[in-house]
C-alpha cells in the first residue's frame, strides 16, 4: 500500500491527511502546532499519521507541505539583517515607495518596518535605460567595496536591484559573481531572477522581502528535511507556493517570497475539486482557522491568479491565488477598545496559550470561547475527546467583557460571533462585490477547523443560499496538497500596442520563456508527457496604471489570436469596471508562462445514495444557544462519520467530527451527497 501525505502547518493546529492510492482510503489527524519550531509539530504529525495507518515512512510515495513560516517571519519581523545594492540615487526608493498611500487620511497610521536600514543600502554607479541599453557601465570597484562593507556589518542576506535589470541583467550578474567571491556565506537575492518585471518599487520590495526571508526558510527547510529523513522518508518533500502549485524544498529555500500564501492556497485547490464533485462551479471559499480567515472567489471553477499583492504592508510581485485574509479565527481575541466598543481580532491567542478554555494561562476571551459558552462547540472537549477543555474558563473570560459592556454573558458571546462574522463578510465583499461579482450567485465552501461553525451565520449575512461543507473540512488544506501539480511561473515585460506589434515579435518573447520552462522541466525531471504550458498576457488601455491578465489561445500566435486577446480583455474590463473604452488602443505589458508538471492526484469516487434517514448517526442532544431560537434550544447531535449518502439532517442540529463542527440553526437542512459533502440550504 502506497500512502500519500499532505501536511498543513497552521497557527493553532498542524493538519495531516493521508490518502491510500489503491483503495482511496482517507485518514486525517491533527496535532498542536509548535510555533517556536514548526518542524517539530510537522514531524510529530507525520509520525503519528504513519503509525495510525500502520505503515512505514519508507512506504510513503509523496509528501506535500504547506507552511506559514515565511508569512509569520515577515509579519513578526523575524527575518535576518539584510543589505541592499541598487542603482546610484535610488537607495531611498525602499523608504519613499509610491505617492499612493493605503491610509491617506489616517494621521496615526504606522508604516511597515523597513527591512533594510539606510546605512545598509548602497547606491552603485550604473545605469540601464528603459529600452535595455546601457548608459553607464557598472562601477565594479565600488560594488566590491560595498559588498565588503556589508560583510563587515554582519548582514546575513543581500538584495540586488538595479534599474531596468529585467531588460538588461548583466550588471546584476556581475554583482552575483562579486558576491560569490567576496561574501559567499550570505544569501543573495537578484531582482532579475525574483521578479523580472517592470514597476521599480514593487520589484525592489519583492527582492528585499526574498532576501530578508531567505536564511529563515533555508534553516527551516534544512531542519525539516533532516527530521523527515530521520523518520525514514525516502521521497523528496514538496512545498506549496502561493500560486497553488508545489515546488521542491531547495527551490522554496531560494525563493521564499513565493511561499507567503503557502498554507491557504491548497485549500483553494481542494475547493476546486469539491466544485467538480458537486457540479457547482461558482464558489466562494471560506477557510477559518485558529488565527485568520482566508477567502477566495472561484468563477467557473477557477480562482484568479494575481501577479502582485501586498502582504502585511509589503508589496510582493509574485504569482498568487487571489486570496484575501482577515485576522478572524477561532483564537482571535475579543476586547473593548478606547471608545468602549467591542472588537474582535486581529490579535490571536495562537496555539499556546490558546483560548481561555484550553487552561494554559490565557484569560482573554476568544471566538472559540464564545462558541464554547453558547455550546455551539462541544463544551467539554475538542478533537473527538483527545483535547479536554473547560467551559467555566470561557464563561469567566467572556464575563469580564460582559461586565464592562453592561450585558449578559450569553449576549456578549453572541455579540463576539456577530462581530467576527461582520469582519469575514467584509473580506468576502472585497473579493466579490468590489470586483463585480454578486455573492448571492455563489455557493459558500466552508472549511478550516472553525469554518463550518460559522458558515450559516456568514452566508445569511451575505444573502448566500447554499453552503458546502467538505467531508474533512478541518484538514482540507492538507488534502489540497494531494491534488496539486508542480508549477512555476516565468514572465517578461515589454510594452507593445496590440494594433501595432507583429505576431512574430510576441511569438519570440514566448519562445524565450519556453526555453526557461524547458530547462525547469529538465531540472525537476518531469516526464515529457506530464509537461503543460499555459500562456497569458497582462493587458491595459494605453495610459492605465493597472493590467488585466488575459488568456492567450493555444497554438501559433496570429492576428486571430490577437483578436481573441482583445475580446477577452474587453470582457474582463467590463466585468471589473463596468465599461469598455471604445477606440482606445490596447497595450500588451507583461507576458506570462505557467509551466506545470502534472502529478498523480488523490481522486474520490461517488458512493451510492442510501436514503434520507439519518437517525443511525444521532449521538445525543445538547442545549445550544441560537439567535434564531431566541436562546437555548435542544439540538440533536450527529456523528458525521456515521452519515451516509442521501441522509438529511434538519436543524437545530450539531454535526460533530474530529476536525470540525457544523452548526445547523432552525430552518436549515443539510443533505449528504454522493461524495459525503454536506450541502446546507434553508428549508
Amino acid at each position: 500500500m502506497a500512502w500519500r501525505i499532505g501536511v498543513d502547518s497552521g497557527g493553532t493546529f498542524t493538519d495531516v491527511c493521508l490518502f491510500e492510492d489503491e483503495t482511496g482510503e482517507v485518514v486525517i489527524w491533527k496535532v498542536s502546532s509548535t510555533p517556536d519550531d514548526p518542524s517539530r509539530g510537522i514531524t510529530q504529525g507525520v509520525a503519528d499519521g504513519i503509525e495510525r495507518v500502520g505503515t512505514s515512512a519508507g512506504a510513503v510515495s509523496y509528501l506535500g507541505h504547506g507552511t506559514t513560516v515565511a508569512t509569520n517571519a515577515l509579519i513578526q519581523g523575524r527575518g535576518v539583517k539584510t543589505g541592499l545594492l541598487t542603482t546610484g540615487g535610488f537607495r531611498d526608493l525602499l523608504e519613499i515607495g509610491r505617492q499612493k498611500r493605503p491610509d491617506l487620511y489616517d494621521l496615526q497610521a504606522d508604516k511597515p518596518e523597513l527591512l533594510v536600514e539606510r546605512h545598509l543600502r548602497f547606491g552603485i554607479e550604473e545605469r540601464v535605460l528603459a529600452d535595455g541599453t546601457v548608459e553607464k557601465t557598472l562601477d565594479e570597484a565600488a560594488l566590491r567595496e560595498a559588498v565588503r562593507a556589508l560583510k563587515a556589518e554582519g548582514v546575513k542576506a543581500v538584495a540586488v536591484n538595479f534599474l531596468y535589470s529585467f531588460m538588461h541583467a548583466d550588471h546584476e550578474k556581475v554583482a552575483a559573481r562579486i558576491l560569490e567571491e567576496e561574501f559567499p556565506e550570505a544569501f543573495h537575492s537578484l531582482s532579475h531572477r525574483i521578479a523580472p518585471e517592470f514597476r521599480e518599487f514593487e520589484r525592489l520590495s519583492t527582492t528585499v522581502v526574498n532576501a530578508y526571508l531567505g536564511p529563515v526558510m533555508r534553516g527551516y527547510v534544512k531542519a525539516l528535511s533532516g527530521k523527515l529523513a530521520d523518520l525514514g522518508l525516502q521521497v523528496a518533500p514538496q512545498l506549496t507556493q502561493s500560486n497553488g502549485g508545489v515546488i521542491g524544498f531547495d527551490a522554496a529555500a531560494d525563493m521564499p517570497v513565493r511561499t507567503v500564501l503557502s498554507g491557504p492556497s491548497t485549500g483553494v485547490v481542494a475547493a476546486q475539486a469539491v466544485g467538480r464533485m458537486t457540479g457547482i462551479n461558482n464558489l466562494i471559499t471560506f477557510d477559518m482557522g485558529g488565527t485568520s480567515s482566508d477567502v477566495a472567489l472561484l468563477a467557473d471553477g477557477q480562482c484568479r491568479v494575481v501577479s502582485e499583492s501586498v502582504v502585511h504592508g509589503y508589496p510582493i510581485k509574485a504569482p498568487m491565488l487571489d486570496i484575501h485574509t482577515v485576522g478572524a479565527g477561532g483564537g482571535s481575541i475579543a476586547y473593548i477598545d478606547s471608545g468602549n466598543h467591542l472588537k474582535v481580532g486581529p490579535r490571536s491567542a495562537g496555539a499556546n496559550p490558546g483560548p481561555a478554555c484550553y487552561g494554559l494561562g490565557n484569560d482573554e476571551p476568544t471566538v472559540t470561547d464564545a462558541n464554547v459558552v453558547l455550546q455551539t462547540q462541544n463544551p467539554e472537549y475538542l478533537l473527538n475527546g483527545r483535547m479536554k477543555i473547560d467551559r467555566s474558563l470561557s464563561v469567566k473570560a467572556v464575563e469580564k467583557l460582559a461586565d464592562k459592556l453592561g450585558m449578559g454573558v450569553l449576549e456578549t458571546a453572541n455579540g463576539i460571533l456577530d462581530i467576527v462574522t461582520a469582519n469575514m463578510a467584509k473580506a468576502i465583499r472585497v473579493i466579490s462585490v468590489q470586483r463585480g461579482h454578486d455573492p448571492r450567485d455563489y455557493a459558500l465552501v466552508a472549511f478550516g477547523g472553525a469554518g463550518p461553525v460559522h458558515a450559516v451565520r456568514l452566508a445569511r449575512e451575505l444573502g448566500m443560499k447554499r453552503i458546502i461543507v467538505p467531508k474533512t473540512p478541518g484538514v482540507l488544506c492538507a488534502l489540497g496538497l494531494l491534488m496539486t501539480d508542480l508549477r512555476t511561473d516565468f514572465s517578461a515585460t515589454v510594452l507593445h500596442r496590440l494594433d501595432q506589434v507583429a505576431p512574430e515579435a510576441i511569438a519570440s518573447l514566448y519562445a524565450g520563456l519556453e526555453t526557461q520552462a524547458e530547462a525547469w522541466f529538465e531540472r525537476e525531471k518531469i516526464a515529457p508527457t506530464a509537461r503543460v504550458l499555459t500562456r497569458t498576457v497582462d493587458c491595459r488601455y494605453a495610459g492605465q496604471n493597472y493590467e488585466i491578465a488575459v488568456a492567450l489561445p493555444e497554438g501559433p500566435i496570429t492576428t486571430e489570436a490577437f483578436r481573441l486577446v482583445k475580446e477577452g480583455f474587453e470582457q474582463a474590463h467590463r466585468q471589473l469596471y463596468g465599461f469598455i473604452a471604445e477606440g482606445e488602443p490596447v497595450q500588451l505589458v507583461t507576458y506570462r508562462l505557467v509551466a506545470s508538471g502534472l502529478v498523480e492526484k488523490a481522486a474520490f469516487k461517488a458512493r451510492e445514495i442510501e436514503g434520507e434517514d439519518s437517525s443511525a448517526a444521532i449521538s445525543g442532544r445538547r442545549d445550544v444557544w441560537m439567535a434564531e431560537a431566541g436562546g437555548f434550544t435542544s439540538a440533536t447531535l450527529y456523528n458525521r462519520d456515521l452519515l451516509k449518502p442521501g441522509n438529511i439532517v434538519a436543524g437545530p442540529a450539531i454535526i460533530d467530527q474530529m476536525d470540525s463542527t457544523t452548526v445547523l440553526p432552525p430552518g436549515y437542512v443539510a443533505k449528504v451527497d454522493a461524495y459525503l459533502n454536506l450541502i446546507v440550504e434553508e428549508k
